[in-house]
Protein backbone atom coordinates (compact mmCIF):
# COMPACT_ATOMS: atom_id res chain seq x y z
CA UNK A 1 0.00 0.00 0.00
CA UNK A 2 1.14 3.47 -0.85
CA UNK A 3 2.14 5.76 1.93
CA UNK A 4 -0.41 8.50 2.47
CA UNK A 5 0.04 11.94 4.21
CA UNK A 6 -3.61 14.04 5.03
CA UNK A 7 -3.20 17.72 6.08
CA UNK A 8 -5.95 18.10 8.57
CA UNK A 9 -7.81 20.89 11.02
CA UNK A 10 -9.75 19.58 13.82
CA UNK A 11 -12.81 21.80 13.14
CA UNK A 12 -12.64 20.59 9.75
CA UNK A 13 -15.76 18.23 8.50
CA UNK A 14 -14.23 17.70 4.83
CA UNK A 15 -11.31 16.40 7.07
CA UNK A 16 -13.42 13.56 9.20
CA UNK A 17 -15.04 12.81 6.10
CA UNK A 18 -11.70 12.41 4.31
CA UNK A 19 -10.25 9.97 7.22
CA UNK A 20 -13.39 8.32 7.30
CA UNK A 21 -13.23 6.86 3.55
CA UNK A 22 -9.71 5.85 4.30
CA UNK A 23 -10.42 4.36 7.24
CA UNK A 24 -13.27 2.47 5.32
CA UNK A 25 -10.66 1.04 2.85
CA UNK A 26 -8.49 -0.25 5.60
CA UNK A 27 -5.82 2.69 4.29
CA UNK A 28 -3.62 4.00 7.18
CA UNK A 29 -2.46 7.55 6.55
CA UNK A 30 -0.25 9.96 8.89
CA UNK A 31 -1.98 12.64 9.76
CA UNK A 32 -0.58 16.07 9.97
CA UNK A 33 -2.49 18.64 12.35
CA UNK A 34 -1.91 22.47 10.95
CA UNK A 35 -4.20 24.33 13.58
CA UNK A 36 -2.49 27.17 14.40
CA UNK A 37 0.59 26.21 12.68
CA UNK A 38 1.59 28.93 9.90
CA UNK A 39 4.81 27.36 9.08
CA UNK A 40 2.83 23.60 8.86
CA UNK A 41 -0.08 24.99 6.53
CA UNK A 42 2.76 26.90 4.58
CA UNK A 43 4.55 23.54 3.66
CA UNK A 44 1.67 22.32 3.18
CA UNK A 45 0.38 24.74 0.69
CA UNK A 46 3.76 24.94 -1.17
CA UNK A 47 3.60 20.96 -1.40
CA UNK A 48 0.20 20.79 -2.85
CA UNK A 49 0.62 23.78 -5.75
CA UNK A 50 -0.61 26.31 -3.64
CA UNK A 51 -3.97 25.02 -2.22
CA UNK A 52 -4.34 26.05 0.88
CA UNK A 53 -7.98 24.46 2.41
CA UNK A 54 -8.09 21.32 4.08
CA UNK A 55 -7.72 18.71 3.89
CA UNK A 56 -4.88 18.02 1.49
CA UNK A 57 -4.35 14.36 0.81
CA UNK A 58 -1.39 13.18 -0.92
CA UNK A 59 -0.93 9.17 -1.93
CA UNK A 60 2.82 7.92 -2.81
CA UNK A 61 4.24 10.72 -4.56
CA UNK A 62 0.22 11.71 -6.25
CA UNK A 63 -1.25 14.81 -4.87
CA UNK A 64 -4.55 13.82 -4.62
CA UNK A 65 -6.14 17.44 -3.78
CA UNK A 66 -9.23 17.60 -1.29
CA UNK A 67 -12.10 15.98 0.26
CA UNK A 68 -14.18 15.62 -2.87
CA UNK A 69 -11.31 14.66 -4.91
CA UNK A 70 -10.72 11.76 -2.95
CA UNK A 71 -13.89 10.94 -3.02
CA UNK A 72 -14.50 11.17 -6.93
CA UNK A 73 -11.29 9.07 -7.49
CA UNK A 74 -13.04 6.27 -5.45
CA UNK A 75 -16.38 6.82 -7.49
CA UNK A 76 -14.72 6.46 -10.75
CA UNK A 77 -13.09 3.47 -9.20
CA UNK A 78 -9.65 4.83 -9.54
CA UNK A 79 -9.29 5.23 -5.77
CA UNK A 80 -8.25 1.46 -4.58
CA UNK A 81 -5.60 0.99 -7.79
CA UNK A 82 -3.92 4.47 -6.55
CA UNK A 83 -3.95 2.80 -2.71
CA UNK A 84 -1.79 -0.37 -3.84
CA UNK A 85 0.41 1.78 -5.83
Amino acid sequence: MQPIVIYTKATCPYCHAAKALLNKKGAPFEEIAVDGDRAAQAAMAEKANGRSTVPQIFIGESHVGGCDDLYDLDAAGALDGLLAG
